[in-house]
C-alpha cells in the first residue's frame, strides 16, 4: 500500500433503498484509495445524516443533499478525516438529488427531483449558508409520454454552460435541458437549451473539453445522445444505445463521465459500465460494456486514473482500471455518490 492515500467521501441512501424511510442510520462515509494500486481501505461512517444521496465539496466544507420529501441540504466542516455539522437548510423542493457550485462558488445550486425545482442557496465567504433557505426557487411546467416517470417536471442534474453564461437543468420529466441566465446576481428563466426526443428521460450530462459537444444520458430510453453545442443551444447529432447488455428488468442508465477520450456511462440492472471512444469530430464509438461485481451503479468518479463505482443496491464500491478490469472492492451500505476529498 502506498504511503499517500486519496480520501473519498461517499454519500448513501437508507440501507433498505431509495424511497424507504430516512433517518435509520444512513450517512456519509470516508474511504481511502491507493493511487498506485486502486486498492480501497478504511471504509468508515463519519456522520449520520438522512439520505445524503449527493455530495459536493468546496474547500473544507462538504455539502450533502438530503433526499427526502421535505428536502434539505446540510453543510459539514471537514476537520481532519471527520465531519462536523454546521447547518441544515431547506433545499427549495422535494427530494434533492444533485448539487453544483456555481462558477463564483458563492451559490450552491440544487436539483430537486420530485418537485422539479432548482434551488439557489447563497453561501458566505467561508462556505456557510448565507440565508436560512434558498434565495430563489425556480420551477417549471410540462410532462412526457412515460406516465409513470414523466407526469411532471423532474430536475435531475445541474450543469454550467461551457460559456459560463448559463445555468442548465436536465429535466427527466419534460425531456428538456432548461436554461437560466444570470441577471443582477439572480437567475432568470431563459428558455430551453435543448429538447430531446419524447420519452428520452434525460438524467445527467457532460461537456467536451472544448465545449462544442454535450453528451446526455437518456435514463428512460437507454441512450447516449450527442448534442452540438453553440451559444447555449444543443442540436442533436448522434444517438447510440447506452448499452447492448440485456437485463431482466428495465435498464436504467445513470451517471456519465468524460475522461480524456473515454466516455463512461453507468447502466443499472444491466450492471455495467459502458465505455465509448470520443472521436476527433466529437461523435462516439462504442468500445465495451464492463461488467461490475455488484448491482445498480448509481454514480462513479474517475480518481487517480481509477474508476470508483457506487453500487447502490448490492452495496459496496468497485474499482476498475482503464480497460474495465476489476481491481478492488470494499463493502458499505447503499452508496450513491463518490467525491474525492
Amino acid at each position: 500500500m502506498s504511503a499517500q492515500q486519496t480520501p473519498l467521501w461517499i454519500g448513501t441512501y437508507p440501507v433498505a433503498g431509495a424511497g424507504t424511510p430516512v433517518g435509520q442510520g444512513e450517512g456519509i462515509w470516508r474511504v481511502d484509495l491507493d493511487p498506485a494500486t486502486g486498492e480501497l481501505s478504511g471504509a468508515r461512517q463519519v456522520v449520520e445524516t438522512p439520505s445524503p444521496s449527493f455530495l459536493a465539496l468546496r474547500g473544507t466544507v462538504l455539502y450533502a443533499a438530503n433526499e427526502q420529501a421535505d428536502g434539505t441540504v446540510s453543510a459539514f466542516d471537514v476537520v481532519g478525516d471527520t465531519l462536523r455539522h454546521r447547518a441544515t437548510v431547506p433545499s427549495g423542493g422535494a427530494d434533492p438529488c444533485h448539487l453544483l457550485l456555481d462558477a463564483d462558488r458563492r451559490t450552491l445550486l440544487v436539483a430537486n427531483y420530485s418537485s422539479g425545482t432548482l434551488g439557489a442557496l447563497p453561501l458566505d465567504a467561508d462556505g456557510g449558508f448565507a440565508t436560512l433557505g434558498p434565495a430563489q426557487v425556480l420551477g417549471h411546467a410540462g410532462s412526457g409520454p412515460d406516465e409513470g416517470r414523466q407526469e411532471s417536471p423532474h430536475a435531475h442534474f445541474v450543469a454550467l454552460d461551457p460559456s459560463g453564461v448559463f445555468v442548465l437543468v436536465v429535466d427527466l420529466g419534460t425531456d428538456e435541458i432548461r436554461r437560466y441566465r444570470r441577471d443582477a446576481g439572480r437567475l432568470v428563466q431563459d428558455g430551453i437549451a435543448a429538447t430531446l426526443p419524447a420519452g428520452t428521460g434525460p438524467r445527467h450530462l457532460t461537456f467536451s473539453v472544448d465545449g462544442r459537444f454535450a453528451y446526455v444520458v437518456g435514463e428512460l430510453d437507454v441512450t447516449v445522445r450527442v448534442l452540438a453545442w453553440v451559444g447555449g443551444v444543443g442540436t442533436l447529432v448522434q444517438t447510440l444505445p447506452a448499452t447492448t447488455v440485456p437485463a431482466p428488468e428495465r435498464r436504467l442508465p445513470s451517471h456519465i463521465v468524460l475522461d480524456g477520450d473515454r466516455l463512461l456511462v453507468g447502466v443499472r440492472t444491466s450492471d455495467v459500465l459502458a465505455r465509448f471512444t470520443v472521436r476527433a469530430d466529437g461523435l462516439l464509438e462504442p468500445v465495451a460494456d464492463d461488467a461490475l461485481p455488484g448491482a445498480w451503479p448509481r454514480h462513479f468518479a474517475v480518481v487517480d486514473g481509477w474508476t470508483v463505482v457506487a453500487q447502490q443496491v448490492s452495496g459496496g464500491l468497485a474499482v476498475l482500471d482503464v480497460d474495465g478490469t476489476l481491481v478492488a472492492e470494499t463493502d458499505l451500505p447503499a452508496p450513491t455518490c463518490v467525491v474525492p476529498a
